[in-house]
């Protein structure tokens, strides 16, 4: 601590991102990133673009990928918002769109980063439980609020909600945003993007999306958000007041071919959910408890040994997931979706944690 820091410094607790360990010999199942490497287009893209035009500043609006997200989801580019990661997105959204005279609700478990964007920003937040099998209740949300987000699936639990229910939330809930974060929409959850096409698009939906996991560009850092134009123009305020070049060349030629193999990400993401599908059998079938999924991870835990000696014993052979000390969920392990082999070594290692307990 510092006596030239700001008073709001003293009130925060920064978000707690998943440990990227430096081990030799490493099954590295904790930070939801993709097993497979981007798009071979993309690396092509990328590797055009390492020219002397790296001396100049990238495109500030990021037009040519602002189409390219356009004419994937059949919107407008003005519809579309760039941001360095969907973390960067998001927190234009809180400042620009969710820091209003009643608080912002969102899930009493899911992202970790809401509570933190909240307090950074002096927003005031109330947190919704959710169900008795972790589901997303929206029937709880409909009350005076400054605005609602949650992810869908929501994180940790993986458990997600079908658009139809969304629908009905913003039927009932006008008078604010309700901001729909898919990170992980891609492994078998019902987006939202299509309710923004046309005449009907409600005005106060915001989507976000994120290239780092199933286009598995998450060193790239890119994101955006979909939404009516009018919360497109409010978020650009925030960027230009804050960075008006967000994308580097880099960063925008390889989103923009990413953004067009759909053939490349529709490949690698059913590879996930069939791996999924098998690792929840097999953890069925040594006595543990997963919630029913439809991310790139599983929130799973074992009714006779403790979330977290089954952590530090996996950690002990080189296999690392991740464990949460969160009321309700601290007996759970969250372990991304890896290749078959690595869901192989994990089981292995899990056999001879169990046999020797």
């Amino acid at each position: 601590m510092s006596r030239f820091w700001s008073p709001v410094l003293e009130t925060l607790t920064p978000y707690v991102p998943g440990e990227q360990p430096q081990m030799q010999r490493l099954v590295k199942l904790n930070t939801n990133e993709s097993p497979y490497g981007p798009s071979p287009k993309a690396l092509a893209a990328i590797h055009l673009q390492t020219t002397d035009d790296l001396r100049l500043y990238p495109d500030p609006e990021g037009v040519a990928l602002k189409k390219a997200i356009a004419n994937l989801h059949g919107l407008d580019p003005k519809q579309v918002f760039l941001g360095n990661g969907s973390d960067e997105v998001l927190a234009h959204v809180f400042l620009g769109l969710l820091k209003q005279k009643n608080a912002v609700l969102f899930p009493d478990i899911t992202y970790s980063f809401y509570p933190v964007y909240c307090k950074l920003f002096g927003i005031e937040y109330k947190t919704i439980p959710l169900g008795s099998e972790f589901e997303i209740k929206v029937a709880d949300y409909p009350v005076p609020n400054g605005g609602i987000i949650f992810p869908n699936p929501n994180a940790p639990t993986g458990r997600a909600i079908p658009r139809k229910d969304i629908e009905a939330l913003l039927a009932k809930n006008k008078d604010s945003v309700v901001v729909v974060d898919e990170a992980y929409v891609d492994y078998g959850t019902e987006s939202c993007i299509p309710l923004l096409r046309g005449a009907s698009c409600p005005e106060n939906l915001l989507v976000v999306h994120t290239l780092s996991k199933s286009r598995a560009l998450a060193g790239l850092r890119v994101g955006f958000a979909v939404g009516d134009p009018a919360l497109i123009e409010g978020l650009e305020r925030v960027k230009n007041s804050f960075n008006s070049y967000p994308l580097g060349r880099l960063a925008q030629a390889g989103a923009v071919a990413a953004i067009e193999d759909q053939a490349y990400l529709e490949e690698t993401s059913a590879k996930v959910m069939q791996t999924r599908a098998h690792l929840v059998k097999e953890l069925h079938s040594l006595g543990f408890d997963t919630l029913p999924s439809t991310a790139n991870f599983i929130l799973t835990r074992h009714s006779k040994h403790a979330g977290a000696k089954l952590y530090q014993a996996l950690r002990d052979r080189g296999i690392i997931v991740r464990h949460f000390k969160s009321l309700r969920i601290e007996e759970f392990l969250r372990i991304t979706i890896g290749t078959n082999e690595q869901s192989n070594e994990l089981l292995t290692a899990l056999k001879e944690i169990l046999a020797s307990a």
